[in-house]
């Protein structure tokens, strides 16, 4: 019982193997569910065929929402060695150099922002990189397909799916204690 009182301490480096991890197994576990929900959404009139091949960009478009969330929960300096950390761990696991994972990162971002612009809303945001990554615009009824954006009623139940990519900060915290040394 005591045991459940003392919160485990973690450096950056802990933290971020431990995000990585986190975030890895939740697509490799979740990614087939996401893709039969998208193929099957009723809000398409024709099927999409998202297919296997598109979990790594489904993956890009979860990091870049979770570490947007980092500035929320911790320092601006705390959160930027986190985010390195993490990038170094990713970059390792893709075998790519660091600033080149970074200009991924980069490069997602500013996708998932210029198409939630104007919304400043990460998890929105995340649901509509998704449906211009998977080009799902060309599956619409002509109505949303002329307008160039995603049909509200899938939106929702792609906020819904995405929530379960985003991290439990809340929940972290509890368990949790960092231990930054500056």
């Amino acid at each position: 019982m005591i045991g459940r009182l003392i919160k485990k301490k973690l450096n950056a480096n802990k933290l971020a193997n431990v995000f990585v991890n986190s975030l890895l197994e939740a697509t490799e576990n979740g990614f087939e569910d996401v893709r039969a929900m998208i193929n099957e959404d009723s809000a398409f009139v024709s099927y999409p065929e998202v297919n296997d091949d598109s979990m790594d960009r489904f993956l890009l478009v979860v990091i870049v929402g979770n570490l947007r969330f980092l500035d929320t929960y911790f320092e601006v300096t705390e959160a930027r060695e986190i985010r390195t950390q993490i990038v170094r761990k990713f970059s390792n696991i893709y075998e790519i150099e660091e600033h080149d994972f970074e200009q991924v990162i980069q490069k997602y971002g500013a996708f998932v922002s210029r198409v939630n612009h104007p919304s400043k809303n990460t998890l929105y945001g995340m649901s509509k990189a998704v449906f211009h990554k998977f080009k799902l615009n060309d599956h619409q009824e002509s109505y949303f397909k002329n307008m160039h954006t995603p049909n509200p009623l899938f939106l929702k139940r792609m906020d819904e799916i995405m929530m379960n990519f985003l991290w439990d900060w809340d929940e972290f915290f509890k368990k949790h204690k960092m231990n930054f040394n500056h």
